[in-house]
């Protein structure tokens, strides 16, 4: 079921809106009998508003993650993925062989399960995609550095030793460190693939409440194991089960009321 979010009456104005969306992984050295391809979703359709948090839960193995890559085509670097069917971003398909891949993923960042930081100073490592996008001009590259730790709650604990190296930051921080990074190059939209699952619950509340924060100038799309974390920081939850969507509604109604079986049979720890 695909929610309108096209104004105000039903639910935020749309970001981006996917349709009809299918995804294929070649299967290496096929047994007899076996397909060529495994498809890892099914015809999805599913909107995300300007300025929501929009959980994605459902067992491993259900496409959430692969859902997530699609939105910044980090499937394109998957030997043997297809994809097909159609992602817009602010109405223009991002699909589209000619689209500008490198300026899909500035505006459509992404954080990773475990934080990646780079064997360079916590300055280099934000400074990083700026550089890569042609920025060079040091009081601008100090400015625009501070603004991202700034953003992602980073600053005040590492202002003193930027040329500290980044590999020497807690679990919590590198994951706001990696947070920064993909804020400096001021994307629109945050892809995050279970952001805290490597974290300890100290953290992992720091990361939640920049979440809040950030959505008041985002668009987050989030994949989540935990029931708890998609409730607390999510407006929409979208169940997704065996490549297909099973279930899309507000975060409220999704774990009260939910429609389908499944999605009742998942919140409350049937399967899964």
């Amino acid at each position: 079921m695909i929610e309108d979010l096209s104004n105000g009456t039903t639910g935020p104005r749309g970001k981006l809106a996917v349709r009809g969306l299918d995804v294929f992984y070649r299967v290496e050295k096929p047994k007899k009998g076996q397909p060529g391809e495994n498809q890892a979703l099914k015809a999805v359709d599913l909107d995300v508003g300007v300025n929501e948090v929009l959980a994605l839960i459902g067992p491993s193995g259900c496409g959430k993650s692969t859902f997530l890559r699609v939105l910044n085509r980090m499937n394109d670097t998957v030997p043997g993925a297809r994809v097909a069917g159609s992602v817009t971003l602010d109405g223009e398909e991002i699909l589209a062989p000619k689209y500008d891949v490198v300026g899909l993923r500035r505006r459509v960042g992404m954080v990773f399960q475990r934080p990646v930081a780079f064997p360079k100073s916590i300055f280099d490592n934000v400074a990083y995609g700026l550089r890569a996008h042609g920025l060079s001009e040091k009081r601008e590259l100090e400015w625009r550095v501070q603004q991202a730790l700034t953003r992602a709650a980073l600053w005040d604990e590492v202002k003193d030793r930027l040329d500290a190296n980044g590999l020497g930051l807690s679990g919590g921080q590198a994951q706001r460190l990696c947070i920064a990074r993909a804020l400096a190059v001021e994307p629109e939209v945050l892809l995050m693939d279970e952001p805290t699952s490597a974290l300890d619950p100290i953290a992992t509340a720091k990361l939640e409440e920049l979440i809040a924060e950030l959505r008041e100038e985002l668009t987050i799309v989030i994949v989540t194991h935990s029931m708890q974390q998609a409730g607390r920081v999510s407006q929409r939850t979208a169940f997704f089960y065996m490549g297909s969507l099973v279930e899309v509604g507000t975060t409220r109604d999704v774990f009260t009321r939910p429609r389908e079986p499944r999605t009742e049979d998942y919140i409350s720890g049937r399967f899964g």
